[in-house]
């Protein structure tokens, strides 16, 4: 079974910066693509951006030009740097992983002051 173990989560000022990183355990992480996702109180969750076994990146549009996903396989784990964030940022983010067709992670609060 895969286990993640999310970190990087808190509070931040509008315009910070915040890294989120999702260490996986459990399976063999190189070949399986990873993403984060998130979902705000009320909201669906939404994707925020996904990598797969080759570098391929997708970002929803809410995240292009300020969030950038990466992942360092000797580590089994995959980042999210978030740049210039704004109060709608606020959420919970779930890290996922394609590993037993779809696995997810806890989730780490990310809270942007208003």
């Amino acid at each position: 079974q895969v286990q993640f173990v999310e970190s990087g989560g808190g509070l931040v000022q509008p315009g910070g910066s915040l890294r989120l990183s999702c260490a996986a355990s459990g399976s063999i992480f190189a070949i399986y693509t990873m993403g984060w996702y998130r979902q705000a109180p009320g909201k669906q969750r939404e994707l925020v951006a996904i990598i797969d076994t080759v570098n391929n990146t997708i970002y929803a549009d809410s995240a292009k030009g300020r969030f950038t996903i990466s992942r360092d396989n000797a580590k089994h784990t995959v980042y999210l740097q978030m740049n210039s964030l704004k109060p709608e940022d606020t959420a919970v983010y779930y890290c996922y992983s394609s590993a037993n067709f779809g696995s997810w992670g806890q989730g780490t609060q990310v809270t942007i002051s208003s």
